[in-house]
């Protein structure tokens, strides 16, 4: 969607232009760099987080939330996937700040040790016949601080990423560190496929589900390495050596940004909330109302995962010659009209027609995914980006950790029929399209480029 005039004040001095001439005199090479170093935490949060979120789905309802009912337990392991979501917004409150005061590769160092540290002592925790009511107060425990680190990874890596690009490549280096979406379904699905393949059901729900959980702690090593070597973003640098960094970066979002923040809440929305209607809710009614084998539908979210990567890398090309928004607007446009048959196919049982209902459902909405970067790092001035685009993005996020229990409670009300689920992600894609509509409007404007 093309640029408009903007219709709020630039950031203070000459701000916009400062930022252009900084990123333009960027290397190829050295914003490939930084993209795939924001890249490779972001696999780490994702896997941490899928794995939590597939566990939930299929075997924290028995390993720690003990009902006779299984609606009711998967509910109440929901319910722990949500908490996580709900604690986001401190985590980017206070990374937000950090980064836009301190720097941001501190906020990437920092929140990468907390996610790989939480998810690794979930590998270890004894369940709720060994400790009793414990065991899921440890949990909710854990899932809590993972929340909070998770609150400033994605929004410190994605402002990385965008301010170590030059303008006409922002949109392909702001898609590359999205890769880390299906990197980790891949690695966390398939870990839990093959398990639950070769180990009986017992041996997994035992044992063999912490082994993904453990395996965080070299994941975690591998990224601390890589993220040690990163620069600090150059835009940050001269904004700080400039003197234009704002003083209160949290309260000038808020007083002067809050529509960018609605805007932008909007646009995310159907590439995060709309995919835990299609992997974790779908994964637990597919095993709990229709009787799917877990080892298949794990297998069609892998499957998924792999399409995903396609549509990540095309969705940047497509960004960067005809701009994000336009990208999210068809990206919702599709899921909308392809969420009924979607769901359609699920319902048939058929393992093929089961994974092609959640290929295309995931392929459609990972457009929207893929495209937010750039629309959410453009909505803020470099001098309030971190806390503007982490607000936003965890905004988003507290919607998608209810999602999966929202859905859950309103399909169960409704004797298990998937229409609600349906009509959920129908309106999350129609929300993201008039979020991607007005963006372009309030978004920072800089020559040359289109949102």
């Amino acid at each position: 969607m093309s640029s408009k005039p903007h219709e709020n004040p630039q950031p203070k001095g000459s701000q916009a232009d400062l930022e252009t001439a900084t990123v333009n005199q960027i290397t190829p090479r050295d914003a490939k760099r930084a993209a795939y170093g924001a890249l490779v935490g972001n696999v780490l949060e994702w896997y941490d987080y899928f794995l939590f979120n597939t566990a939930a789905a299929l075997v924290f309802n028995v390993q720690y939330f003990v009902s006779e009912n299984a609606a009711t337990a998967s509910m109440a392991a929901f319910a722990t996937l949500a908490v996580g979501f709900l604690v986001r917004p401190l985590g980017g409150l206070f990374f937000g700040w950090l980064g836009d005061k301190v720097g941001r590769k501190a906020v990437l160092m920092i929140t990468v040790v907390g996610i790989g540290a939480a998810t690794g002592i979930i590998g270890v925790l004894p369940n709720y016949a060994s400790i009793g009511i414990w065991a899921p107060i440890f949990l909710v425990v854990l899932r809590l601080f993972q929340g909070v680190f998770i609150g400033g990874e994605w929004s410190g890596a994605m402002t990385l990423a965008v301010e170590n690009a030059p303008l006409k490549m922002r949109a392909r280096m702001a898609a590359l560190p999205q890769l880390g979406s299906p990197i980790a379904t891949i690695l966390s699905s398939g870990g839990f496929f093959l398990l639950a393949l070769y180990l009986s059901t017992d041996n997994f729900d035992s044992w063999g589900w912490r082994i993904p959980f453990l395996a965080a702690i070299p994941l975690l090593l591998v990224a601390l390495w890589l993220r040690a070597k990163l620069s600090e973003s150059p835009v940050f640098t001269e904004l700080k050596e400039s003197g234009e960094q704002e003083k209160a970066p949290l309260s000038a979002v808020f007083k002067t940004s809050w529509r960018q923040l609605l805007i932008g809440i909007g646009a995310a929305l159907l590439g995060t909330a709309g995919f835990y209607i299609v992997t974790t809710f779908v994964m637990n009614y597919g095993t709990r109302v229709l009787g799917i084998d877990r080892d298949m539908i794990l297998m069609a979210t892998l499957i998924g995962a792999v399409f995903q990567l396609a549509s990540v890398l095309h969705a940047g090309r497509l960004a960067s010659r005809f701009g994000a928004s336009r990208v999210i607007i068809w990206a919702g446009i599709a899921t909308a009209v392809a969420a009924f048959p979607c769901f359609l196919l699920i319902q048939t049982t058929s393992i093929p027609l089961v994974t092609i209902g959640v290929v295309i459902g995931v392929s459609l909405l990972t457009y929207s995914f893929a495209a937010a970067g750039p629309i959410l790092t453009g909505l803020f001035p470099a001098s309030v980006r971190l806390s503007g685009v982490s607000v936003t993005y965890n905004g988003t996020q507290v919607i998608a950790g209810l999602t999966p229990l929202i859905a859950t409670a309103l399909v169960t009300a409704s004797g298990d029929a998937w229409w609600p689920a349906a009509v959920m992600l129908i309106l999350f894609a129609l929300i993201s399209v008039l979020g991607a509509v007005l963006a372009p409007k309030r978004s920072q404007q800089y020559e040359g480029y289109t949102h």
